[in-house]
Order: structure tokens, then sequence, then C-alpha cells
């Protein structure tokens, strides 16, 4: 019999297959925030009701800031249990990306209320615990709880943003979220970097702090 993990791979709504298997409370897995220059990594984990269902839940990058934040509300609404955790650009700088990515994703299901009994995380990556668990790759577009992870993560994230946009105005983060856009490339050249910068990441090395 093909084991499990594989089964759920490209496979649509892979929650309906582990419920079909037993399965009553499964965690969806994703994060936010690798790319960028400067800020935290943002990871959150949602366990959605067996019958819920939302046409427009799915991957936050296909979605416009308004609709996320609308969506953002209804999957606090009706989640059996979200949360979300961080690991700061400092913490970035010290273990990796990966890590640090992983690290939140983790912190992320571990504060959850509800105790999963099935992860399921978007990309090839996982990460420690003795809950079964799969990684699915392009998972934000197969799996609604996948999905609604991905949306809380971005909206916290860039809630989180628009926070340092207020402190450091000049790298206009509330527009960029520190992703590398041309213009945050300007104002690091005519700046140098900021205390929420990552200094580990190439683009940045090479301005002083």
């Amino acid at each position: 019999m093909e084991p499990l993990s594989s089964l759920l791979q490209a496979r649509h709504h892979p929650e309906q297959l582990l419920y079909e298997r037993g399965y009553r409370h499964v965690a969806g897995v994703d994060e936010v925030g690798r790319g960028p220059l400067a800020g935290p990594v943002v990871a959150s984990a949602v366990i959605l009701p067996q019958d819920f269902s939302h046409p427009d839940i799915r991957d936050s990058k296909s979605l416009t800031e308004r609709k996320r934040e609308a969506l953002y509300a209804v999957i606090n609404r009706h989640a059996l249990s979200w949360n979300w955790a961080l690991v700061e650009h400092d913490e970035i700088d010290r273990i990796n990306i990966l890590q640090a990515t992983l690290r939140a994703m983790k912190a992320s299901v571990d504060s959850l209320r509800v105790r999963p009994d099935y992860i399921i995380v978007d990309g090839p990556h996982l990460f420690p615990a003795k809950i079964p668990r799969t990684a699915i790759k392009k998972g934000d577009v197969q799996s609604p709880s996948i999905a609604a992870a991905s949306i809380m993560a971005k909206v916290v994230r860039d809630a989180i943003m628009r926070k340092y946009h207020t402190l450091f105005p000049q790298y206009n983060f509330a527009g960029n979220k520190g992703y590398g856009t041309a213009e945050h490339l300007q104002a690091l050249e005519a700046n140098a970097c900021c205390p929420v910068h990552r200094k580990s990441f190439k683009r940045v090395l090479s301005q002083k702090a």
C-alpha cells in the first residue's frame, strides 16, 4: 500500500483523505517572509473544522491585501484553533533563514490550543515533531488549511512591517514589507541598513550598520 505521505502529495484538499483515515484535527502550516531583506519570518498553524469551506481561501500571494484582511477575520472566527510565531531578524542572521523558518513553524504548532493529530506543511521541509506530518510542495494551492495559515501569517507579518515603517520610514517597509524592491535597494544604498535588516543576506552585507 502506498504510504499516506505519498498519497497526500499534489492532492486537492489533502485534509479530506486524512479525515477519511480517522484524523480529526489537521493543522495546516505555512510561513511568510523567507525572502525579505528586513524583519522577521512569521509562521502560522491553522486547524479548520472538517465541514468548513470558503471559496476565497487560497494562497495568500494570490490575494489583495484587503481580501487577506477580510479572510483573516473569517478564519479567526471559524478556526478550531490557530496561532502564529516569529523568528526575528537577528536570530535569522544567527541560525540562517531555513532553520529560523522551521523554528517558527514548530512554535506556531506548539502554541495551538487544540492539539493536532496530523500536520501538513507547505514546502519540502519538515520541523521536528512527535505528531505525524507531511510536507507538501505547493501545499498552499492544494490545502485549505495551509492556505488559511498563509493568509494569517501574511496579515500578521504585514502589520509588523507597518510598525517598523513608523520607526524607519526611509525604507518604506509599509509598502515593500522588507522585500528587495528597487526602491528598497536604493534606500539601502542611500542610508545603509537599519537595526531590523538581515545583515547575513547578500544584498544587505555590503551596507554598513
